[in-house]
Order: structure tokens, then C-alpha cells, then sequence
């Protein structure tokens, strides 16, 4: 899975998970101060991640850096993936 398309699977997602739609999603966006997850809407986006792009997560690797912005979660996911891959 390449970036662009893990950056539209984060919108589909987000959009889900906010009940909003969200648009010109951008990887420097802040996922907390620019879209509005809180603690609870980021257990909801992994859980939606793992269901629809079968994203396996490790807890043990979800430091607060990983959602920081758009971008460094999507960097998790590509990371996730390249790892599965091999």
C-alpha cells in the first residue's frame, strides 16, 4: 500500500470517526488541535484501520509521536506494512 493510498484510507476513517466529512486531508495537519480526536476517537480510528486495511497494530510501538500529524500516522501505517511485508 502506497502513501497516497494510506492517506485516503486515514480519510475515509477520520471522516467515520468524527461524523464529519473530512476533506483535503494533508500530512502536516494535527491530528488533536486540527481535527479534534481525543482519546477516545483515536482508539476508534485504529480499530477502524485494523477492520478496513487489516493495519495490525502494536501497542507497544504507539508512542504520542505517532499522532502528532496526519503524516506521522501515516508513517506508522506505511512502517506497519513494510514490516508485515517482509
Amino acid at each position: 500500500m502506497n502513501r497516497t493510498e494510506i492517506i485516503a484510507h486515514l480519510q475515509i476513517a477520520l471522516s467515520a470517526v468524527l461524523n464529519r466529512e473530512v476533506t483535503d486531508l494533508r500530512p502536516e495537519q494535527r491530528l488533536f488541535e486540527d481535527l479534534a480526536l481525543d482519546s477516545t476517537s483515536v482508539i476508534e480510528l485504529l480499530m477502524s484501520l485494523e477492520d478496513t486495511i487489516s493495519l495490525e497494530i502494536d501497542p507497544d510501538e504507539l508512542g504520542p509521536e505517532v499522532f502528532q500529524t496526519v503524516g506521522s500516522l501515516a508513517d506508522y501505517v506505511e512502517a506497519t506494512f513494510s514490516k508485515a511485508a517482509v
